[in-house]
């Protein structure tokens, strides 16, 4: 690998990673595309980390007081998960994170190697990006972040299982169904990012084994630092653009690259 790739993966892995567009179907085709070498799980540690680095520090203030919410929760004396929106914030991110991260790990193996085909991705690009169309229209939009209630939460968390599929998104499908429980477009993103941090500090810790496997230590710092100032202004951006925008944007995005894979693939 060389360290242009590594800046090209760091960039596709900070964008894909938040923006709905499937970080993991983008790390599979840019190999692909370019007839590069698969980097190693040590390099998509360092990219997972840089992601998660980027997401802390953009809500850095949220984190805090999250840590302090949960703590707060845990004693008689200070608990109040009626009022507190940290407190029920926090004890929501856990609740998202449960169901997601036990199906997403059995399913994970099985998905990735069935699913990495180019043709699949495709698919998979397409038709999520009809959904996420349908969930963006269809959706009322009518609760902010702290009228959302632990049934939403365990179902957001659900809906994040379906990321272990190349082209569905972690973000994607997580904020559609935000959307889908009458949620605002730029609560369900929030939420979305918020309830990553777990689930991508998990992704790193499963494979830091082998953080070292594949990559020089200058690729590795490179990927890390390319994927957190990505991750960064991905979050800034996409937090910025739904105040004002739908996902139109991002499901032509995916039906665009779902016409490039084809036509690729046919061509080869």
């Amino acid at each position: 690998m060389t360290l242009v790739q590594a800046v090209v993966l760091g960039v596709v892995q900070g964008l894909g990673e938040f923006l709905p567009i499937s970080s993991s179907a983008h790390l599979i085709l840019a190999p692909w595309f370019f007839h590069w070498k698969d980097p190693g799980l040590g390099f998509d540690v360092a990219l997972h980390l840089g992601t998660l680095l980027a997401v802390l520090a953009y809500f850095r203030q949220d984190v805090w007081h999250l840590i302090k919410g949960f703590w707060h929760s845990l004693w008689p004396s200070t608990r109040d998960l009626q009022e507190n929106i940290y407190q029920k914030l926090a004890w929501f991110i856990v609740i998202a994170s449960v169901p997601g991260a036990i199906i997403g790990k059995l399913l994970e193996a099985k998905a990735e190697a069935a699913f990495r085909a180019p043709l699949l991705i495709a698919g998979t690009m397409a038709g999520f990006g009809v959904l996420l169309w349908l969930a963006d229209v269809l959706g009322q939009k009518a609760k902010n972040l702290d009228r959302i209630t632990w049934k939403d939460s365990a179902l957001i968390g659900l809906s994040q299982a379906l990321a272990v599929i190349p082209g569905v998104s972690r973000s994607g499908s997580t904020i559609a169904a935000g959307l889908g429980l009458k949620m605002k477009r730029a609560d369900a993103a929030r939420f979305s990012f918020l309830m990553s941090m777990p689930i991508i500090l998990g992704a790193g810790l499963v494979n830091i084994s082998h953080f070292r496997d594949g990559a020089t230590t200058l690729e590795l710092a490179v990927g890390f630092v390319t994927a957190a100032v990505f991750g960064f202004l991905s979050i800034k951006f996409l937090l910025r653009y739904l105040s004002n925008h739908g996902f139109g944007l991002f499901v032509w995005y995916r039906l665009a690259l779902a016409v490039i894979i084809t036509a690729v693939y046919f061509m080869r």
